[in-house]
């Protein structure tokens, strides 16, 4: 059983969740994810099966895009609605929305974001929200993201000395959209939250085609294996290369070819099928996996 599945991840698990649920469904070890998202967070989950976990790493590097809400007015210990609050700045007036615009505006293009506590990321080998829930703090250390676009998609909404907004980002991979969201806060001079986000769209998948694990485990009861999408959608932003006949046997043989680019990394096809990730070792490609 090999492929990528498009699911469609509900509130109140995490991915590692649906991939144990999707293993029992299955009947197979060997699945990953191609992008963590938090137990809150709804949409667009990546699932690789088989052979397709040999794609992770390069489903992880495309791009994805996510709709949302922020909220001005406090902000939470998570950075998010699940947190407990802990700074208010009462919204007591109407926000300009065209400030909000500019500010977000403002945001895209490469950022240094500072990861939330609450969040998997490690530091001397403890998660960093081991060390939120004991009360510790550590260092955080930067990274570089990008953001190439942010946007408002709806008018602000006023209630209980707070205004929320609708919004879309589309980012790199390592984004933290919660941190986006209390950055942008602070830059309008407001304590702020993320307030709900679904991913819409990752490694190439929609969340208008995602199946839920209801749907897809009674697919497989019925033996209907069709929610399985082929290799190909996995290789992520890698440029693709059509290899010739002795190519193709020189790298099932672990051969180096000959290729023209100066791209650091590969897909090497087979007419329509992904015969082999390719990586470049000074003027010639090494085949570093081969799918054929």
């Amino acid at each position: 059983m090999n492929g990528i599945i498009n699911l469609r991840k509900e509130a109140g698990m995490t991915s590692h969740d649906a991939v144990f649920r999707l293993r029992k469904i299955l009947q197979t070890k060997k699945i990953g994810h191609g992008g963590t998202l938090d137990p809150d967070v709804v949409g667009v989950l990546p699932i690789a099966v088989g052979k397709a976990t040999r794609l992770v790493e390069f489903m992880q590097e495309e791009g994805k895009t996510y709709e949302g809400e922020i909220t001005l007015g406090f902000s939470t210990t998570t950075e998010d609605a699940s947190g407990e609050r802990v700074e208010s700045t009462p919204v007591e007036e109407l926000v300009e929305e065209s400030l909000i615009d500019e500010a977000m505006q403002s945001m895209t293009g490469q950022l240094r974001q500072i990861p939330p506590m609450y969040s998997a990321v490690k530091v001397k080998g403890r998660k960093l929200y081991e060390y939120a829930r004991s009360g510790q703090k550590v260092e955080r250390p930067e990274r570089l993201v990008t953001i190439y676009s942010f946007e408002r998609t709806g008018p602000l909404a006023y209630e209980e000395e707070a205004a929320r907004f609708p919004f879309r980002v589309r980012c790199s991979k390592g984004t933290y959209i919660r941190t986006l969201s209390v950055d942008l806060g602070a830059r309008l001079g407001y304590a702020s939250h993320m307030s709900q986000l679904t991913r819409t769209a990752a490694a190439g998948m929609r969340l208008e085609k995602a199946l839920t694990l209801a749907q897809i485990e009674e697919l497989a009861a019925a033996e209907d294996f069709s929610f399985l999408q082929p290799l190909e959608l996995g290789i992520g932003d890698l440029t693709k290369v059509q290899l010739t006949e002795e190519q193709i046997q020189d790298v099932k043989n672990g051969r180096f070819i000959s290729l023209l680019s100066d791209e650091v990394q590969l897909a090497g096809f087979d007419g329509e099928k992904l015969a082999a990730i390719l990586e470049k070792r000074d003027e010639m490609y090494k085949p570093r996996k081969v799918f054929l």
